[in-house]
């Protein structure tokens, strides 16, 4: 059984006390997948995979080329629990583009103003292929730690 350490709500003061908003040892959160949020709560953690934009980026324009607009509604589909922020996604269309990995051309045949479109390289299939190949091994790594994870915890319900 994990027991948690209890901390009282206030110094004799009145000022609150115990872990607060950086942890219980009053550190910088560190990574940004937890932060403390008190009381009997304790961490909230979000599992997230850094950089996870640009594989699920080039996956999306492997089915077709797509302008900005579209790219950010698409990435919250493939990506719900990650905001979309249209300005880092800019930046790093940009960047793929300058690595050769998409490229753009300006389209004023579609509705409203001329949009850039962004398409795919054979260099970017062949980066999309190395990032399927990382997240497989990523997702074998997360399976085994939830199989080790729910057999201890069978084991203490037993």
């Amino acid at each position: 059984m994990v027991r948690h350490r209890e901390w009282p709500e206030e110094w004799p003061d009145g000022r609150p006390r115990g872990p607060g908003p950086r942890g219980p040892r009053g550190g910088r959160r560190g990574t940004r997948c937890r932060w403390w949020v008190g009381g009997r709560q304790g961490w909230e953690v979000h599992a997230r995979i850094e950089r996870f934009v640009e594989p699920a980026l080039l996956l999306l324009l492997r089915d077709g080329s797509l302008h900005g607009y579209d790219l950010a509604e698409e990435l919250q589909a493939v990506a719900p629990d990650d905001r979309v922020d249209l300005g880092n996604l800019y930046r790093l269309l940009r960047s793929l583009e300058y690595e050769e990995l998409i490229t753009s051309t300006w389209r004023d045949d579609l509705p409203g103003r001329a949009k850039r479109t962004y398409q795919l390289t054979d260099a970017g299939r062949e980066l999309l292929d190395q990032w399927a190949g990382a997240l497989e091994r990523a997702d074998e790594t997360i399976a085994a730690f939830l199989r080790r994870y729910h057999q201890e915890k069978q084991g203490e319900s037993s």
